[in-house]
């Protein structure tokens, strides 16, 4: 009997240190181990007027909780998205500097907490540095005024310039019974013939409104397959079978002239302060701007570096399905709407 006990209680105290030994591996996960923090948001520019917080580009975003980091920038829209690999159960704050040379130094103090994960979007409004005056003082600035988007639209165009037509036959004898390995009648009892006919609509033409049918002979004895011309183009081909005596078919289509029409069209931009904002269609060409500077009228082709002599130009596509190209254009120093 005390055997028993003895027994019992050895497994009693092998079951507690087991329980123990989990306990403190659970509380003390090895340091090692690592979670992801996304950190996102968007940086504008800090104006009492919201239709002048304009977007921030090239903002280098730093995320550091003392002990690791992680760096981005914002693009042209002012978004920026980094993960923090940190320890999981590091109990530091995490700090994100926001850094730009012609904007205050920023700095975000996240939420910090060992099984806590900050998921907001952070909206950082980082506030413009006092410009420095160029020129001798009290120097004239330059008036920019009128100003006018043009832009070129391409756009594939398709006139009717004729019709095609053509015919062929398909010769066959009826009422001669099928033959395996033989061309048969849809039901497999009679003999059947095929044939067919190829139009060609030429360079930088198509073919459509595209028709074809049996026009002689014993025509409810023919089936005609379209599968070669039902979606048009330069080269159309049509066949037919026949299961009884000779059958005549008409290919008729209309032919259309492909060619590329360009318009120049003009808009105007919307001005919020010193900046410019417009957009454009995704088939948009040859981007220019148009308007007088202190009176003079002038043309600025803007051209892909973005570059104009009194305005710094940035462009991005819009996320929607219309792919918009915004473009925002931003007065130099010595220069005025």
């Amino acid at each position: 009997m005390k055997g028993k006990t003895l027994a019992w209680t050895m497994i009693a105290v092998v079951v507690a240190l087991a329980a123990m030994f989990l306990v403190r591996l659970h509380v003390h996960r090895p340091p090692s181990i690592r979670r992801s923090i996304p950190i996102e948001g968007a940086v504008i520019r800090r104006d009492a007027d919201t239709r002048k917080e304009l977007p921030i580009e090239n903002v280098t975003v730093t995320a550091s909780d003392g002990v690791v980091s992680a760096t981005t920038q914002s693009d042209a829209a002012g978004y920026f998205k980094l993960d923090l690999q940190r320890q999981v159960w590091s109990g530091q704050p995490i700090v994100v500097h926001f850094r730009h040379p012609d904007y205050e130094p920023y700095d975000l103090n996240l939420q910090a907490g060992r099984l806590v994960i900050d998921e907001s979007l952070h909206v950082v409004a980082m506030v413009p540095l006092p410009e420095s005056p160029k020129g001798a003082p009290g120097a004239k600035e330059s008036v920019v005024s009128n100003i006018r988007v043009r832009y070129t639209i391409n756009s594939r165009t398709q006139s009717n310039v004729g019709s095609a037509v053509k015919t062929f036959q398909v010769v066959n004898q009826g009422n001669v019974p099928c033959v395996k390995h033989q061309l048969c009648s849809p039901d497999k009892k009679w003999k059947a013939s095929r044939g067919s006919a190829t139009l060609d609509a030429g360079q930088d033409n198509t073919f459509g409104n595209v028709r074809a049918s049996c026009i002689a002979g014993p025509c409810p004895f023919t089936k005609i397959d379209d599968s070669g011309f039902k979606n048009g183009g330069r080269y159309i081909t049509v066949s037919a079978i026949d299961w009884s005596n000779t059958a005549t078919f008409l290919l008729e289509a209309e032919v259309f002239h492909t060619a590329i029409s360009s318009n120049v069209r003009e808009s105007y931009p919307v001005i919020f302060g010193r900046a410019l904002n417009f957009t454009l269609p995704p088939t948009q060409e040859g981007v220019s701007l148009e308007g007088e500077i202190d009176g003079a009228p002038m043309v600025f082709p803007l051209g892909p570096d973005l570059y104009l002599s009194w305005a710094t130009c940035t462009a991005r596509t819009s996320q929607g399905s219309d792919q918009t190209t915004v473009y925002r254009c931003e007065l130099k120093p010595g220069y005025r709407f």
